[in-house]
């Protein structure tokens, strides 16, 4: 039997002006996205969509989520084979096509995710710490919802490596 878990929330507008939609450039986008129980977002658009660049926007949040929906199933796969992460780190990005009416879809993200696991581990388990990162992809709840290409380029370090580096 598949089991089933609702997320529910709340996005309040907060931008009006004072006139309301009137006009393109009447009002802001300005949100605040609710959970209950849980520290509110202040969000926005992009500014390319005159939006305000201090708070978080539906663009950024998306990546965010899939970068951490991955990291959470990656770590609690080494957990489970007995791989020790010290540190994680991913710098994810995504691109936004947009269509000549304004309407668009992500086209790609791209994780990159920078572990490092604990010093003084062979190189068999750096590689089962590169191949948890496709277990993890498979797993994720949200790459399974979307449709675009999405890519997992991983790079795994030791501990000692790691200080030699700088990181």
């Amino acid at each position: 039997m598949m089991s089933q878990h609702r997320y529910a929330l709340t996005v309040e507008w907060t931008g009006n002006l004072g006139v309301g939609t009137r006009s393109y450039q009447a009002y802001s986008r300005d949100h605040v996205v609710h959970v209950s129980g849980k520290p509110s977002i202040d969000g926005s658009s992009d500014p390319a969509f005159r939006g305000d660049a201090t708070r978080h926007n539906p663009e950024d949040l998306f990546v965010a989520s899939l970068s951490a929906c991955h990291m959470l199933w990656y770590l609690h796969l080494c957990s489970a084979n007995g791989l020790v992460v010290n540190r994680y780190r991913d710098a994810a990005s995504g691109t936004l096509s947009l269509k000549a009416d304004g309407s668009g879809a992500f086209s790609n993200v791209t994780l990159a995710p920078e572990v490092v696991l604990a010093a003084g581990i062979d190189e068999h388990t750096r590689q089962r710490a590169i191949e948890l990162h496709e277990a993890a992809h498979h797993m994720c709840f949200l790459a399974n919802s979307v449709t675009f290409e999405m890519v997992v380029e991983p790079t795994v370090r030791f501990e000692d490596e790691a200080a030699d580096t700088g990181s």
